[in-house]
């Protein structure tokens, strides 16, 4: 917590209590509507994945994405080996912006497996200096998640009780904690971030071992605070569209907006879901993750059908205002 602990846990609560008197203007993808309200990304991955995103005609041609059953499918060619750029995938982008807000994220199935590296986040224009949210983030094997910020300058953490969320945060190289949201920080790898890893497999196979779950985030003016529930666990008012986190206990991971990070660091928010491969991080800690088996790069070119469980299967994804 920052300083004043006490008045600005207070000041939340009020916040949080306004909201959930107030009518919430729900925006809400599923499968009537979901890649009506998205952008499909064909450039170059910036991450520098070993991965080819495609465009929407090409990727329902190919089988990439469908609405099936009331399921929104995204996945990666598992068929062919991969060549060019990469492995075929799709990175999605909002039409829509967000300034706040409680985004819900209801799937039942979430990429897996070495060399994959997916993504569920929340990205603001002129990076970094308008935010990144990272909600749901990992690479190859991991089980669990970990929610990060990355920030301009001058946005940090270390004020934050640790008493206040569930999780822990990740380690700096001094093997300290990372709560330095800057993405040129010392003492952190670049782009690093701020991030706070779950306590819980609800990430990768950890999370389709669950049948899959609720992501819940709520970025007010004061904090921006996640929540994971399995499917049976979810709050009855998430269900009914009257989201109140008051009633929701503990967050895995909380992050105060304030004096130590003003809340003007994040603004303007696109959703983004995506998949890429290898690259700087995933290919970074591919030896690592995935020993014996050579290079990221080669591993996901050669070995079309180790990725047939890399893909999203997604209820419906709902930001409410």
């Amino acid at each position: 917590m920052v300083h004043k602990q006490s008045t600005i846990f207070a000041f939340c609560v009020v916040v949080l209590s306004i909201h959930t008197i107030a009518a919430w203007n729900v925006q809400t993808y599923d499968a009537s509507n979901f890649f009506d309200g998205f952008n499909f990304f064909t450039s170059d991955d910036p991450t520098h994945g070993y991965v080819n995103y495609v465009s929407r005609d090409v990727a329902h041609n190919k089988g990439l994405i469908n609405t099936n059953n009331n399921k929104v499918y995204i996945g990666a060619d598992h068929t062919n080996k991969a060549s060019g750029r990469g492995r075929d995938a799709v990175r999605i982008v909002s039409n829509k912006n967000f300034n706040k807000g409680i985004f819900v994220f209801d799937l039942d199935h979430m990429p897996q497996g070495c060399g994959t590296w997916p993504a569920y986040w929340l990205v603001g224009p002129n990076w970094p200096n308008s935010g990144e949210i990272d909600i749901i983030e990992g690479v190859n094997k991991q089980l669990q998640d970990k929610t990060t910020l990355h920030t301009s300058n001058g946005c940090t953490q270390g004020d934050v009780s640790t008493s206040s969320f569930s999780g822990r945060w990740d380690k700096n190289l001094q093997g300290q904690p990372a709560t330095n949201c800057y993405i040129s920080a010392p003492n952190q790898v670049a782009n690093f971030g701020c991030g706070i890893i779950a306590n819980q497999g609800n990430y990768g196979a950890g999370l389709n071992g669950l049948g899959g779950g609720v992501y819940a985030v709520v970025w007010n003016e004061t904090r921006i605070i996640a929540y994971f529930f399995t499917h049976s666990q979810t709050p009855a008012d998430i269900k009914n569209n009257n989201p109140n986190p008051n009633t929701w206990g503990k967050p895995y991971a909380n992050f105060v907006l304030g004096n130590q990070c003003p809340a003007n660091k994040f603004r303007d928010m696109q959703v983004v879901i995506n998949l890429t491969f290898c690259g700087d991080w995933a290919g970074a800690v591919f030896g690592q993750d995935c020993p014996g088996l050579g290079s990221c790069n080669s591993y996901v070119q050669d070995n079309p059908s180790k990725f047939t469980d890399a893909y999203w299967s997604i209820n419906h994804l709902k930001v409410f205002t």
